[in-house]
């Protein structure tokens, strides 16, 4: 059967977002646009926006919008990027002091045209982030860096609270995102590693590309063995007909249930639901785990 003739899912009335109104949407929207900076929030075209930038949170995308794979779950633009910018660290910075942020989210493109996989230029940002705003916590997500323990040391050695990495899918899935088998095991050993190195590690995942439970469960316990802290799990949502199709709307009460599954298998906290995404609730979730320790 050819692809225009696949019929696409009426999406289910628990996946619906409002239209944004709240006047701190639109402050937030402002400032990224006049400090020139990019969110992950509109290149994922997350449908959390309106939620999480009526509360001046967004989750940074540094390194530029471009990137040098090309994943067919993501939005993202993929291809050659452009050099990174000098001041973009700066630019942040300000950025979370004008939002007031006590806990800022950052991430990245993967750049595989670069050395260090841009571990140096996180570094930095996180480094004057810091500086400008004592006291701040930062969650970084990171790519997989093909691997490379010396660009994770360096992104570990600039202090980030919380180390984040994502899954994505099930290993079964991986050719379906166009991603080779063996960089699952690769972000498993990132997250490790991280571990090792006295980090506190995130993942997530999403679902609805045709896994079975069982795949799900599996994946859920390769991160607990793997060392990782925090999950989150959310439904993927075909971006573009261009990328693959949804295979099924899970409805709340599935992601209730994996909830559950993966707080008894030892996760220090979990937040599961059709629309989540891995900077969603990104705070809460920290100072849980914080509460918990003391």
């Amino acid at each position: 059967m050819s692809k225009k003739h696949i019929r696409t899912q009426p999406k289910p009335p628990w996946l619906k977002v409002r239209i944004p109104t709240d006047p701190n949407f639109f402050y937030t929207s402002q400032l990224i646009k006049e400090k020139k900076l990019h969110t992950i929030c509109q290149s994922a075209a997350c449908p959390n926006r309106a939620e999480c930038w009526s509360h001046r949170t967004a989750t940074f995308l540094v390194m530029g919008e471009v990137c040098t794979r090309n994943c067919s779950f993501c939005a993202v633009q993929s291809g050659d990027p452009d050099s990174l910018i000098e001041d973009e660290a700066e630019r942040v910075a300000e950025a979370v002091g004008s939002m007031g942020l006590t806990y800022a989210v950052i991430t990245s493109v993967t750049r595989d045209d670069l050395p260090d996989g841009g571990a140096g230029h996180l570094a930095k940002i996180m480094e004057r982030v810091k500086e400008r705003n004592p006291g701040v916590k930062i969650e970084m997500l990171v790519p997989d860096f093909n691997g490379s323990l010396d660009a994770l040391r360096t992104v570990i050695g600039a202090g980030p609270d919380v180390l984040n990495h994502n899954i994505e899918v099930p290993r079964s899935l991986y050719p379906l995102i166009n991603r080779p088998l063996n960089n699952y095991r690769r972000s498993l050993d990132l997250l490790a590693a991280a571990k090792w190195m006295g980090a506190l590690t995130k993942s997530g995942m999403m679902i609805g590309l045709g896994e079975k439970k069982r795949d799900i469960l599996d994946t859920l316990e390769d991160l607990r063995r793997s060392g990782c802290d925090l999950l989150t799990i959310g439904q993927y949502l075909q971006p573009s007909a261009g990328h693959p199709s949804v295979s099924t709307y899970y409805p709340p009460s599935l992601f209730d249930d994996l909830k559950k599954r993966a707080l008894k298998m030892g996760f220090a906290d979990a937040e599961c639901g059709p629309l989540v995404r891995s900077s969603y609730n990104a705070q809460k979730m920290y100072k849980k785990i914080q509460e918990t320790a003391m």
